[in-house]
């Protein structure tokens, strides 16, 4: 079932790749067939990507004539010989499906063509070339005719074709561990969006509501759109993204501005359970993060980190993780004026930490009083953070962990980036915090910091390592995320018992390789 899996998540990818690349116009004059139509030379071509056979797929070629009528040319690669696969033109994206508007000719497997010359639907609309450039419609390729369940080949065309522009969100594991995944929003030409779910992992058969919702992901909120439910053999759901639930117009560009997270859930029974989740649009975390030492106080074996995250609109994620919380209790945490040694009021409420999981989530944007913070000035605050017992009197006095942040912890916590790039094959190459075009350098960490690497090294996969040389095993990953990345932010919050010496090194090329030497 896994090799079933990959082999429908390769079809897919191979389908976006030719829809966005092999679309193109053509001016060129074509030769007309004997007493056939003349072509004015303007064309349009439409890549057809692989749906049952990875093998197969092709182009859907609309040249306009001089008498008004229009060519449609199919050609596919690698259908079988002596088969016959009916082509029609639908209503819609491929996604939503709909009616049959145009019947096509039907492709000869042994040559791969097809060739209809038309000027009006097959209900007697008439249809011009410019009206099909704005068509709402999509294409399928049968497998024959006694089997057009079976799809060859697929393209969304006018209005819906993909304009090559798209943006990824993560989804992480939540309750099932080991299922997580990725929504790719992709950009049509009418400004709609084909939004697709890739969860790994799912169970076979299963089938998997998801949904956006309004507010981040820890603050949770109302449903505003709903998806098709992912298919738990493939793991797979496609949509078409025109307006939210409640009709609001909701395109490519409404998406990256969106006040949203997704929620993949279980089944449609088991709403309550999330498998994979993650916050879209505004919500979407930037990849700054600094981190705080929360130190023993008045609980021993209680100590923790906070750390704050940046995401695109400003506001913060801040998340507390303690060890040592007893399972059951809730301990409720603040952000306090001045410094822990000074005492000061509660300036921000956080989320009590969970004594079972010992996490807290809590969406900042602003103060108590309403007045609004970002997360630049979270950076230099004179703040200190306290976690308490419980929320009787005696509890709130009893504080199990504390910590100094922003201006209070002395320099160097708030994070440092590094642009990375690479020279060929021979070398990552550095620049910020006072290198420039440094090949390969030698750079120091101090434990407790969070550092950034904004790669751009494609073909060069960054692995921070224990063990210095290429490949992915000893890959050190405590407070890493986006190990092995090429073209994200690899963000390293050094953990306070690392090891004195790490190492970076590109996966497949030696040369590419530098030491951390880590201090306190």
């Amino acid at each position: 079932m896994k090799q079933f899996k990959t082999f429908t998540k390769v079809m897919l990818a191979a389908i976006l790749l030719m829809t966005v690349g092999c679309s193109n116009d053509d001016n060129s004059m074509i030769n007309p067939e004997p007493d056939g139509p003349m072509s004015t030379g303007v064309s349009k071509t439409y890549a057809l990507g692989s749906v049952a056979n990875p093998d197969i797929s092709g182009t859907a070629k609309f040249i306009e004539n001089t008498d008004n009528s229009i060519t449609i040319e199919l050609e596919l690669r690698n259908t079988p010989a002596g088969g016959m696969h009916p082509a029609h033109i639908h209503f819609n994206t491929a996604a939503e499906g709909g009616d049959i508007a145009l019947t096509l000719g039907t492709v000869d497997g042994s040559t791969g063509k097809s060739s209809v010359t038309i000027t009006a639907l097959n209900d007697n609309t008439p249809i011009t070339y410019d009206a099909l450039l704005d068509f709402d419609g999509y294409i399928n390729v049968h497998l024959s005719a006694d089997d057009l369940e079976t799809l060859v080949a697929q393209g969304d065309i006018g209005q819906n074709e993909l304009t090559g522009v798209s943006k990824e969100y993560t989804l992480n594991e939540k309750a099932a561990p080991g299922i997580d995944g990725k929504a790719t929003f992709y950009e049509r030409v009418n400004g709609e969006a084909l939004a697709v779910l890739n969860i790994n992992n799912t169970p076979a058969d299963g089938a998997h509501p998801a949904h956006i919702h309004l507010n981040t992901a820890v603050q949770s909120g109302a449903i505003a759109y709903t998806f098709k439910s992912v298919d738990g053999n493939t793991g797979l759901s496609s949509s078409n993204l025109a307006q939210l639930d409640n009709g609001t117009v909701f395109g490519y560009a409404e998406i990256l501005e969106f006040n949203g997270y997704i929620n993949v859930h279980l089944s449609a029974e088991a709403l309550g359970t999330i498998v994979a989740q993650g916050d879209i649009g505004q919500n979407e975390l930037t990849g700054r993060k600094v981190s705080y030492e929360l130190a023993t106080k008045d609980v021993a074996g209680i100590s923790g980190m906070a750390t704050f995250e940046e995401r695109l609109n400003e506001t913060t994620l801040v998340t507390l993780e303690l060890v040592g919380t007893p399972d059951g209790g809730m301990h409720p945490a603040h952000i306090h004026e001045n410094d822990a040694a000074t005492g000061g009021n509660i300036i921000v409420g956080l989320t009590p930490v969970n004594g079972t999981t010992g996490i807290s989530q809590t969406q900042v944007a602003s103060f108590v009083g309403g007045a609004l913070v970002t997360y630049e000035e979270f950076l230099t605050i004179d703040a200190y953070i306290n976690v308490h017992l419980d929320d009787t009197a005696t509890g709130l006095a009893t504080i199990v962990a504390q910590g100094n942040i922003g201006a209070n912890v002395g320099g160097g916590t708030s994070t440092k980036n590094y642009d990375v790039t690479n020279s060929g094959s021979s070398a990552y190459v550095f620049n910020g915090q006072g290198l420039t075009n440094s090949s390969n350098p030698n750079i120091t960490l101090k434990r407790g910091d969070t550092y950034t690497f904004t790669m751009n090294t494609p073909g060069h996969p960054f692995y921070i390592k224990s063990v210095q040389g290429t490949g992915s095993g000893n890959a050190y990953n405590v407070g890493v995320t986006n190990n092995g990345s090429v073209t994200t932010v690899v963000t390293f919050t050094v953990p306070t018992d690392a090891p004195n010496t790490l190492y970076y090194n590109c996966e497949f090329h030696g040369p590419m390789t530098g030491i951390f030497t880590i201090t306190n």
